[in-house]
């Protein structure tokens, strides 16, 4: 279309695209933070990754166990493009269901105590499930901290009756609860983990006041699956509660080293899933090295503890360490640490400066989290050298920029 005929037939709705320069002006100051380009890890196991040709050490990867170069998870990918090729190149439904899809689906039945799973090819889609799982006059109650997706897939679903209520505040969910009439249905939505905070859900307080109020309980547990419990199935487990969550939702791209999801629940609500899910019926399969993968780290989880032990002592050691010199860091015992830093030209500094010095970290801005923070993610690859110099550069660089005295 011609400049001319946007000029004579009303607003142009590229209009915003055009006067969104944020961006432009980050990357001006050379303080633009996103889209780095990474040329994968110097070696199996380890914790550091190429950047512009150089070493750098990864604080910011949710590869909690560090299994993405794990040499038996590669192998497992590698051996599964021998036997399958690359792709299904067909939906679950029809052509793209292989026989390691299922194994998966068992395996994680199995391995959380539930009836039945359901993979999806993202994580994103896996909470696109809730699209097909509220009716008209159902309510959707949300901790008003759940991740994104969650979100979207709420928002299109029939239901139109959310709520959300104060994070892991149970008294506001309670007056939630005692506004909805009792006959109507509810399901509260809630991460295990919360991707931001670090902190998790009070699943023994959230499964009472479920079961008291009629209503289901959903956790979606991507970042607590492969970290807590005792054989790494979550939060749920870790708080010994795993039969009182109704459904489990859990992504393949945090200690699962892979792409995906799943849904783990009573096998009607999987039946159900299958036939009216729209990300699900839609959507090509996980091709079979994403799901070899998975599978490979699921083994992983059952039979080497000692990388869970090992991933929450460098959690705890980080979190004190930083506290310990003067940081502002939330309490937690999980691998995600925010460090607070509530000045948006001063996190992209500090981000930049920390890159400068081999450190990667991630950079999180008001709205996705209620402050600016410095997101530390730990992993079990990381030693004791690699989080003394984690704390001492952060030091350094506090203490340059006036943040610490």
């Amino acid at each position: 279309m011609t400049d001319a005929v946007r000029m004579t037939s009303g607003k142009d709705v590229f209009q915003r695209c055009y006067e969104y320069t944020r961006p432009d002006e980050f990357r001006a100051l050379g303080l633009y933070p996103y889209f780095t380009s990474f040329g994968g890890a110097i070696a199996e196991n380890s914790p550091y990754y190429r950047l512009d040709g150089k070493p750098v050490l990864m604080f910011g990867s949710n590869d909690y166990l560090g299994l993405t170069t794990n040499p038996a998870v590669k192998e497992a990918a590698i051996a599964a493009v021998r036997d399958y090729g690359t792709g299904c190149s067909g939906s679950r439904m029809l052509n793209g269901t292989l026989d390691i899809h299922i194994r998966l689906e068992e395996e994680l039945a199995e391995f959380t105590g539930k009836e039945a799973t359901v993979l999806y090819s993202t994580g994103f889609m896996t909470n696109g499930s809730l699209s097909c799982l509220l009716g008209r006059d159902e309510y959707a109650i949300l901790d008003k901290s759940v991740h994104a997706s969650i979100n979207y897939g709420t928002m299109v679903s029939f239901g139109k009756n959310h709520r959300r209520f104060r994070h892991n505040d149970m008294k506001d969910l309670e007056n939630i609860f005692e506004s909805i009439h009792a006959d109507r249905g509810k399901i509260v939505i809630v991460d295990g983990v919360f991707s931001m905070e670090g902190d998790v859900a009070p699943v023994p307080e959230l499964s009472a006041l479920c079961r008291r109020h009629n209503a289901r309980l959903y956790v979606d547990d991507a970042h607590g699956i492969g970290v807590l419990g005792e054989r790494g199935a979550g939060t749920a487990e870790y708080f010994q509660m795993l039969p009182e969550v109704d459904i489990l939702m859990c992504t393949f791209s945090k200690s699962f080293a892979s792409t995906g999801g799943f849904i783990a629940s009573e096998r009607p609500v999987i039946e159900f899933l299958k036939h009216h899910s729209l990300p699900f019926i839609y959507s090509a399969s996980m091709p079979p090295a994403a799901v070899a993968t998975a599978l490979a780290a699921l083994h992983i989880f059952r039979s080497e503890p000692e990388r869970r032990e090992k991933l929450l002592r460098n959690s705890d050691k980080i979190r004190k360490g930083l506290k310990s010199v003067g940081f502002e860091v939330h309490d937690g015992f999980t691998p995600i640490i925010p460090v607070i830093i509530d000045d948006e030209l001063l996190l992209c500094r500090f981000f930049k400066a920390l890159i400068e010095a081999g450190i990667y970290t991630n950079p999180i801005f008001r709205p996705a989290a209620d402050k600016g923070m410095i997101r530390i993610s730990c992993m079990a690859t990381h030693e004791d050298e690699h989080i003394d110099q984690l704390i001492n550069t952060m030091l350094e660089i506090g203490r340059s920029f006036q943040f610490l005295q």
